[in-house]
């Protein structure tokens, strides 16, 4: 399997193929979600000036710090080595889109609202890119849809088995459902939603996948015994729910104290 093509002098890697179709995705997503809810798309391109190189930068932070065993006994690869962490690109994306907000003095999570689904497409395609790469895989299977590793991709103690669970695949799949469940959300439901009640239920249904997918995980980073991405996605989909059911119950205490007065 070659995870690059070539190009005459110009050596593409697949990996960097299905980012940028993500990113593509997102952008086009994003622009129809603008100009359904009567925002200038304009701000999108403009956005993604300052979103994409944060998201990027925050996805390195956050891989690095995962094999930080490794990077620090290979410094000279943290600025040259391959390698995203999807908790650090949204992180610092959503960094990106509260810096342009403010800035334009736009509703900012009206805006998290309309970059979320296509957010979430991205991860869908950018998963492809672990494919090509013989990556993110889980526990040895027999099961149908089991992925061939070779050998020069196989951890450490797992080098015997051939066939492995395509972790890349179920999270691909998942989130592409997501998309569609987003997209369907913020049609059907538009006059019911708060500001940000798309990006939130966007954690919370990435989140909880994530959550259940990381048992299928081969030599995870951990605290406490517990894999770190349990813990920020757990944390996370609590903080989403929480926040949703407080603000509609400060909404409607605030509407019961004017209807009293």
């Amino acid at each position: 399997m070659e995870a690059s093509i070539n190009l005459g002098p110009f050596t593409i890697g697949w990996y960097g193929i299905m980012i940028a179709l993500g990113v593509i995705a997102t952008l086009g997503v994003a622009t129809i979600e603008a100009k359904r809810r009567g925002e200038h798309s304009g701000h999108i391109l403009n956005m993604a000036l300052i979103v994409i190189p944060l998201g990027i930068i925050g996805a390195r932070i956050y891989h690095v710090i995962d094999l930080w065993d490794y990077y620090s006994r290979n410094p000279a690869l943290i600025f040259s080595g391959r390698g995203l962490g999807i908790f650090g690109a949204v992180i610092g994306g959503a960094i990106g889109v509260i810096i342009y907000t403010r800035w334009k003095k736009l509703g900012t999570l009206r805006w998290m609202d309309i970059v979320a689904p296509g957010l979430i497409l991205a991860q869908a395609i950018g998963r492809w890119g672990n494919f090509f790469n013989q990556e993110l895989y889980g526990y040895p299977t027999e099961l149908p849809w089991a992925i061939y590793i070779e050998p020069a991709h196989r951890l450490p103690g797992f080098e015997t088995y051939t066939h492995f669970h395509p972790l890349f695949l179920y999270e691909s799949v998942w989130n592409f459902i997501g998309f569609l469940l987003l997209m369907l959300i913020g049609r059907r439901l538009k006059h019911k939603l708060f500001d940000g009640d798309i990006f939130f239920s966007y954690i919370v249904y990435y989140g909880a996948g994530r959550f259940f997918l990381e048992g299928f995980k081969i030599d995870v980073w951990t605290v406490a015994g517990i894999p770190t991405a349990r813990w920020i996605t757990g944390i996370a989909v609590i903080a989403s729910i929480v926040a949703m059911i407080y603000r509609r119950h400060r909404s409607q205490l605030s509407l019961t104290q004017r209807t009293k007065s």
